[in-house]
């Protein structure tokens, strides 16, 4: 976690837009998201910058510290960082989970530069894939849960992110009266 170099790259992300503004439910999202995703330990950096200090996963610390750091295994069996945080904006609330890119290329050598290379196109979609449905599956698990609006994947994607035109380069999870509706990235 204190190396610099996992936090670099930008963020991949999985945005759950939990609708009106309401730290009870944000509180039994964050709870229910960092345990569906097997996140383990829940840290802050300390405010003089001498490193992390322990934190209880919840909305109070995402209130007095902005970014909560942990660690979790992949799908792929990497062990890699991650963080959330909040975002409220317009009365509604939106929490960010993210693997930095930094961590994430350092696990799987497709990744490369994405999104600034040569191969972050859709050959990107070679790894994305498989970390785009799973952070689905962790979408959908929360949502049975907590409640959600939509979910998005990809990269430094926000509750704001136009999924509707043209080309796709975010995934997509849309509760619905016939179930959960995932609609995969296509560039």
């Amino acid at each position: 976690m204190s190396d610099d170099e996992n936090w670099t790259g930008g963020f991949y992300e999985l945005c759950l837009v939990l609708g009106a503004a309401d730290d009870a439910t944000v509180d039994r999202a964050l709870r229910s998201l960092w345990r569906v995703a097997g996140v383990h330990g829940c840290h802050v950096r300390r405010a003089d910058g001498s490193g992390f200090a322990a934190a209880e996963p919840g909305v109070a610390a995402l209130h007095e510290h902005g970014h909560l750091l942990a660690t979790l295994t992949l799908p792929s069996g990497a062990r890699v960082v991650c963080g959330g945080f909040l975002f409220r904006y317009e009365d509604v609330d939106t929490l960010e989970f993210y693997l930095p890119l930094g961590a994430l290329a350092r696990v799987d050598d497709r990744i490369g530069g994405y999104p600034f290379d040569e191969s972050s196109g859709a050959e990107s979609l070679s790894w994305r894939g498989a970390l785009d449905r799973w952070l689905a599956a962790v979408a959908v698990a929360v949502h049975g849960e907590v409640p959600i609006h939509r979910a998005l994947i990809g990269f430094e994607v926000d509750e704001g992110h136009d999924v509707t035109a043209g080309r796709r380069y975010a995934a997509v999870v849309t509760p619905g009266v016939d179930g959960v509706e995932y609609r995969p990235a296509d560039a």
